[in-house]
């Protein structure tokens, strides 16, 4: 499946459009990666806790987002948004889009 944050596949031509679909994941914090990522901004660097959870909720969101497009007939998802939001410790990854078929 493509996966694309522009409003197009470069080369394709879109046959037909099924609607805006969304991907999301919600992670919980763990308290000791928390313990460890406010060593590591103390000390300066980067948190590899909480980019290694950013990336799974991120992939776990696009994972959704294609399975959503599939079950509407799509082949592709054109016009990709990704959205993160911290709630009550909770990490929040959103990623929405238009799923299309291109030929």
């Amino acid at each position: 499946m493509i996966v694309t944050t522009t409003p197009s596949v470069e080369g394709k031509s879109i046959q037909s459009y099924h609607g805006v679909v969304v991907g999301e994941a919600i992670l919980g914090a763990n308290v000791f990666r928390d313990i460890f990522a406010s060593i590591t901004d103390i000390v300066g660097g980067r948190s590899g806790a909480y980019e290694a959870s950013l990336a799974e909720a991120r992939d776990t969101a696009l994972r959704e987002l294609e399975e959503r497009a599939a079950q509407v007939g799509g082949n592709a998802v054109v016009g990709v948004d990704l959205d993160y939001e911290v709630i009550n410790n909770m990490l929040m990854v959103s990623a929405s889009g238009t799923s299309v078929t291109v030929a």
